[in-house]
């Protein structure tokens, strides 16, 4: 694609002369040879101005066929933003773009799902079989697949780095004296489409990487992990079942905030002080969480950040690239008074 610069050299003049010829610059003090020169020479490099570049590249873009699958329901969004949340950053990308999105698809329902071939990309959000996928959409090197629990090495991935994200909270407990620290979360899936199968259970990766953490600290204790379903009851009642044990914990890892709400009801109601008899962390950064009582200690997951990172790896695969990325999005640990820490800040991770 010809340049300014490829028409000044041809032309014998400087680059900035060309760029205000062909701007019609009426300033500009130059024959009517050179510039006549100059627009033969632009016509016949074919150049064409950024603006017209960047306006085709638009339009271009206008006519893509998006799709967007996701597991969650809408009543799942409500009760935890996690989902929607990666979904907005999705949608805000594509209108920035001029992109528009021509199917979203719940998985999580009763309808059969036809295939979706025509479309020129598709993003999937939530753990659902990638086999399943591909036979509805058989392009696979188009595929973003957002916050899966599985290594999908052949497609490009977008998840959150979970590792560091726990140990980074078990760090923090653990300057501040913690030793007997206790997690409550709930189990993950791998979905299928094909209603004639059973969803996977997989091993939830924040569980996975504290039981992980922990053991190398020689701190692991089996007991003091609870599993539960992923709302607010949910960590209500995993919380109850810490409280009855003899040798409770100090502090307690909690895999989303939706649950730490229930867990911190259940503090409550038991008058367990937070967080001087339990210091308590949780993850999302949900907003409600700044508005606690105590205001919670959580890692902010950067999901819009997600969202937005999809819809970039998949216009990089339309536009032809060929080898698989995978991104992982960092997270910061936000410290407020639930884990009683005289630090009052951010900390990234």
């Amino acid at each position: 694609m010809a340049t300014i610069k490829d028409i000044a050299h041809e032309a014998g003049v400087s680059a900035a002369t060309v760029s205000r010829v062909l701007n019609n610059d009426a300033a500009l003090a130059v024959s009517e040879e050179t510039r006549a020169r100059i627009f033969s020479i632009a016509e016949k490099l074919q150049y064409k101005p950024s603006r017209l570049r960047r306006m085709k590249k638009e339009e271009q873009l206008s006519r893509q066929q998006i799709g967007l699958l996701m597991w969650s329901t809408p009543e799942d969004e409500h009760s935890d933003p996690y989902f929607s949340s990666i979904r907005k950053g999705i949608e805000m990308r594509c209108e920035e773009l001029g992109i528009s999105i021509n199917k979203v698809l719940r998985g999580n329902g009763r309808a059969e799902f036809q295939p979706m071939h025509e479309l020129d990309g598709l993003i999937v959000v939530g753990s659902i079989a990638e086999e399943d996928v591909t036979q509805l959409f058989r392009h696979g090197h188009r595929l973003v697949f957002v916050n899966h629990s599985r290594e999908l090495n052949d497609y490009d991935t977008v998840k959150l780095h979970f590792e560091q994200a726990t140990r980074a909270v078990i760090n923090h407990l653990r300057e501040l004296g913690h030793a007997r620290i206790g997690y409550i979360g709930g189990n993950d899936h791998i979905h299928r489409l094909n209603r004639q199968e059973e969803d996977v259970v997989v091993v939830e990766l924040r569980r996975a990487f504290f039981e992980k953490a922990l053991g190398e600290l020689g701190l692991y204790e089996e007991t003091l992990v609870m599993q539960t379903e992923w709302s607010s009851n949910g960590g209500y009642e995993a919380m109850n079942r810490l409280l009855q044990l003899e040798a409770k914990p100090t502090a307690c890892f909690i895999g989303s905030d939706p649950m730490a709400v229930g867990a911190l009801r259940a503090l409550h109601e038991h008058g367990v002080r937070v967080p001087e008899e339990m210091a308590v962390v949780g993850f999302d950064d949900i907003e409600v969480s700044a508005f606690l009582n105590p205001p919670l200690t959580t890692v902010r997951a950067h999901t819009e950040h997600m969202g937005r990172s999809a819809v970039q790896l998949m216009l990089e695969r339309i536009e032809g690239r060929e080898a698989a990325v995978h991104m992982t999005i960092n997270t910061t640990l936000i410290v407020r008074e639930s884990c009683g820490s005289k630090l009052n800040g951010r900390n990234s991770l």
